[in-house]
Order: structure tokens, then sequence, then C-alpha cells
């Protein structure tokens, strides 16, 4: 039998989000990943449909129409929540007060010892009930980074 050489994924390229109001989300998303998280915007269609993409140097998330009216269930199949990661606790505390400013319902950051001892998180959820997170890059996921 053939060895398989395993190829290691280095990061997420992009990930698709659709939205039951285009206009409503790219408000909503403008102040998160713009204003608050510093990620660049541009629009293009695919299929004929109108797209939104955000993007830093890691990653993007692209927002897109949905094809029906159902609501968003995180606890059915599917996405739960997205965490996107920044670099310290005083990071947190400033995404969670820069979202707040920005009229968005984030809750403080605060330290969550029941998931590691060193974890600090804001939450909130963008309008069609998609639940969102930030957390701090915790020493569990430096050193796991740093010793592969």
């Amino acid at each position: 039998m053939t060895e398989v050489t395993k190829t290691e994924v280095i990061v997420i390229d992009h990930i698709y989000i659709t939205v039951s109001d285009l206009s409503r989300s790219e408000m909503f998303y403008d102040r998160v990943l713009q204003d608050t998280l510093g990620f660049r915007k541009n629009k293009f269609k695919l299929g004929g449909e109108p797209h939104i993409q955000y993007y830093n140097r890691h990653f993007g998330y692209v927002l897109r129409p949905s094809a029906t009216k159902a609501a968003h269930d995180p606890l059915s199949p599917g996405l739960h929540h997205l965490c996107l990661r920044v670099d310290t606790p005083a990071d947190v505390a400033a995404v969670a007060a820069h979202l707040r400013w920005a009229g968005i319902a984030a809750t403080d950051a605060k330290l969550y010892p029941i998931y590691a001892p060193d974890y600090w998180a804001t939450y909130f959820t963008d309008p069609d009930g998609i639940h969102l997170e930030v957390t701090n890059y915790r020493q569990e996921r430096r050193e796991r980074h740093d010793n592969w």
C-alpha cells in the first residue's frame, strides 16, 4: 500500500455567510469587520448575485443573499458560532468597547476560566442571529502553534 502524504491546512481561506438583507448586514459588518477589526472590503457579483467580501491578510468573510427566508438556528446542524482571535485580553476589551460604541450589543470583555485559565472573550450576534465571538490568543494556542 502506498503511503499518503498529509497536507497541512495553514489557514481558513474564506467563510461565506448567507444573509436575509444584504444592506442591513453590510452596515453591521462594516462596523464589526471594517471599523473595529481593520478588514478591507470589496463588492463583486457571482452568478449575477451581489456579494460583499471583507478580508484581511489571513482570510475573507463573504456575505451573499440567502435564497430563502428561513431563520438561522445555531442549535440546528451547521454553524453554531464564529470566533475571531485578537492578540491580548486588552485587545478583546478594546473590541468590545468599540462595538458597543458603534451600537452593537457586545458583552463586556471578561475572563471565562471555565474554557481556559486565560480565556477572555466578548460575544455578539449579527442581524440574522449568527453568534460571533472575539477572543484572545491564549497561551495554549501559542504553544500549540510554536511547538507543533
